[in-house]
C-alpha cells in the first residue's frame, strides 16, 4: 500500500524546487505535509494498477502545466541545476524500483548511488538521512547543517515576566509569529512577532500560583495551562477569556499538560503529590468540555512525574519522573483510556525533565524517536522500538550529548524541518546560559551552534513551524527570539 503514495510523493518532489524559490523552507514543509496526508490515505487500501497509473499521469500533467516542464532551462531559480538533476535521478531510480515486479513488496527503497531495478533494498545506516540523500538535500535547498542553523542575531527580547522564571515557550501550530510564554509569576503572555513590531498582545491572569506548562490546541483557538495552584485553565487567546477552570480534587499542583493530538477535547495532566512521601504519582486524562476525568484515563508512576508527550499518532503517551524512568501508556483517542505499556530506567538516580517525540518523515530514515533531558548532565536520543512478544513500545539508545543540567527543569526539542535534510539537529537549553544545537548524526564534535545572550539558565526552547525563528526562555524571566540567518 505504501508504494502508491511513495510514487505520488516522488512526482511532487520533482517540482519541489519550483515552489516559492525564495522560501525553501516552505517547499520542505509542503512535501512533508503531502507525505503525511498520503500515508493516511494509503491506509484505506491500494488502488488497482490502472487507477494508480492514471492518477500519476494526471498529477504530473497538472504540475507541468502549473510550473512548466522540468527540462526548461533556468526554471529552477535560486538553485543549482546539478542539485535538481540529482533529485530527479534519485527519484527516477526509486520509481523504477517500486515498479519492478522483482522487487519484494513492502521493502524500503534503496537511494544509494548506482542502485538499479531489482537490486536488494538497503537499510539506512543511522537514524538520520544518509549523505547520498540527493532528493532530500535538493528539497531543503542543498545547504549544510551549519548553514541551516546559523543565526543572524537577536530578533526581539521580551521581559514582561521579569524576575520570574519562564519554564515554557511555545509557538502556535503552523504559525510563524504567534508565541505563548508561561511564567512562575502566575501569568501567561501571548505575543505577536509580525506583522509590525513585536508586541505582547495580552497577558492572561487568573492563576493563584506559578504556571508550569502551557499548550496550544491544534487550531490555535484554545490555550491550556497547568499551574502550581492545583488548577487547569482553558483560555481563548484571541480575547484572553478564561473558558474553563478545572481544579484537582485533592489540591495537588499541576506540573504539565498536553492535548491529545487526535482529539483536542482531551487533555492529559500531571499531578504532583500534595505532601512529601505520598504514593500518588499520577497522570490523568481530562475531558475539557465537561471538566471531568475520562473513565479509565488515569495511570500511576513510581516517581514524581515531571514531563510528558504524545507520539505523532497520538497512540502512545510518554511520561518521565524524578526517579530517572520513562513510562509509556497506550491511549485511546476516543475515550481517553490509558493502558500501561512499559517502563525504562534511563538515568538511575536522576530525573527526567523533558520529553519530545517525533518520527523522521522521510524515505531515508522513518525511525520514530524520543528526545530526553535527563539530569544530571545528559541529553539522550532514543529510537522507539517494539518489544518482542508484547508489542509495547520500548527504547533503544542512539546518541547521548553532554549538557550542563543539575538543578533546573530544562527542555529540548527537535528541529521541525529536519526530515528532508542530510543530517538532523536537536536543540536544548542549558544551565550555562546558552542554547545548544547538536547534530544527531555526528559521532564526534556534535555541536553545530551555540547561542549566547541569556543571563541565567535557559529553561525552554521552541522553533516556529518553518524554523525562521527560535524562542528561548530563562530562569530570570527573559525570552529571546532569535532569527535564522537564511530566513
Amino acid at each position: 500500500m505504501a508504494a502508491v503514495w511513495q510514487q505520488v510523493l516522488a512526482v511532487d518532489a520533482r517540482y519541489a524546487a519550483y515552489r516559492t524559490p525564495r522560501w525553501p523552507q516552505f517547499r520542505t514543509q509542503y512535501v512533508r505535509r503531502r507525505s503525511q496526508l498520503l500515508r493516511e490515505q494509503a491506509k484505506g487500501g491500494e488502488p488497482e494498477g490502472a487507477t494508480r497509473r492514471w492518477y500519476l499521469r494526471v498529477r504530473a500533467r497538472l504540475l507541468a502545466q502549473r510550473y512548466g516542464a522540468l527540462s526548461e532551462a533556468g526554471s529552477c531559480r535560486g538553485h543549482s541545476g546539478s542539485a535538481l538533476r540529482g533529485s530527479r535521478t534519485t527519484l527516477d531510480r526509486m520509481e523504477d524500483f517500486e515498479d519492478d515486479p522483482r522487487a519484494p513488496r513492502g521493502h524500503r527503497r534503496s537511494l544509494s548511488r548506482g542502485s538499479h531495478p531489482g537490486a536488494p533494498p538497503e537499510r539506512p545506516p543511522g537514524v538520520v538521512p544518509t549523505p547520498l540523500a540527493e532528493a532530500s538535500r535538493a528539497m531543503a535547498g542543498d545547504t549544510t547543517l551549519g548553514e541551516n542553523y546559523a543565526f543572524a542575531g537577536v530578533y526581539h527580547v521580551f521581559d514582561q515576566h521579569s524576575d520570574s522564571a519562564v519554564p515554557r515557550v511555545q509557538f502556535a501550530h503552523d504559525d510563524r509569529h504567534l508565541l505563548a510564554c508561561c511564567s512562575l509569576d502566575g501569568t501567561i503572555s501571548v505575543c505577536r512577532l509580525a506583522p509590525g513590531p513585536p508586541a505582547v498582545l495580552r497577558v492572561l491572569r487568573g492563576h493563584g500560583a506559578g504556571v508550569a506548562d502551557v499548550a496550544w490546541s491544534l487550531a490555535n483557538d484554545v490555550l491550556v495551562s497547568a499551574s502550581l495552584d492545583a488548577t487547569l485553565r482553558l483560555w481563548a487567546p484571541a480575547d484572553g477569556r478564561c473558558i474553563r477552570r478545572v481544579a484537582d480534587p485533592d489540591g495537588a499542583a499541576l506540573l504539565c499538560c498536553a492535548f491529545q493530538p487526535l482529539n483536542n477535547n482531551l487533555t492529559v495532566l500531571l499531578f504532583v503529590p500534595p505532601q512529601v512521601g505520598s504514593a500518588r504519582h499520577m497522570v490523568r486524562v481530562v475531558n475539557i468540555s465537561t471538566g471531568k476525568a475520562a473513565r479509565g484515563g488515569a495511570g500511576r508512576l513510581p516517581g514524581r512525574v515531571l514531563a510528558l508527550c504524545f507520539d505523532a499518532a497520538g497512540r502512545v503517551l510518554w511520561a518521565g519522573d524524578d526517579r530517572g524512568s520513562v513510562s509509556s501508556f497506550l491511549c485511546d483517542p476516543n475515550t481517553g483510556r490509558l493502558t500501561k505499556a512499559s517502563r525504562v530506567v534511563v538515568q538511575a538516580g536522576g530525573s527526567i525533565t523533558s520529553l519530545s517525540a517525533r518520527a523522521w518523515a522521510s524515505r531515508e530514515a522513518p525511525d520514530p524517536s524520543l528526545l530526553v533531558n535527563a539530569c544530571p548532565d545528559r541529553l539522550l536520543l532514543f529510537r522507539v522500538v517494539e518489544e518482542e512478544g508484547s508489542g509495547a513500545p520500548g527504547l533503544r539508545l542512539r546518541r547521548s550529548f553532554p549538557t550542563r543540567h543539575r538543578e533546573q527543569p530544562l527542555r529540548s526539542c527537535f528541529c521541525p524541518l529536519m526530515s528532508f535534510r542530510q543530517g538532523a539537529c536537536v536543540v536544548t537549553g542549558s544551565e550555562d546560559a546558552c542554547v545548544h544545537f547538536f547534530d544527531v548524526g555526528r559521532s564526534a564534535r556534535a555541536t553545530v551552534n551555540t547561542l549566547q545572550g541569556h543571563g541565567g539558565a535557559v529553561l525552554a526552547v521552541a522553533f516556529n513551524c518553518d524554523e525562521s525563528l527560535l524562542a528561548s526562555s530563562d530562569a530570570t524571566g527573559t525570552v529571546i527570539v532569535w532569527r535564522r540567518q537564511h530566513a
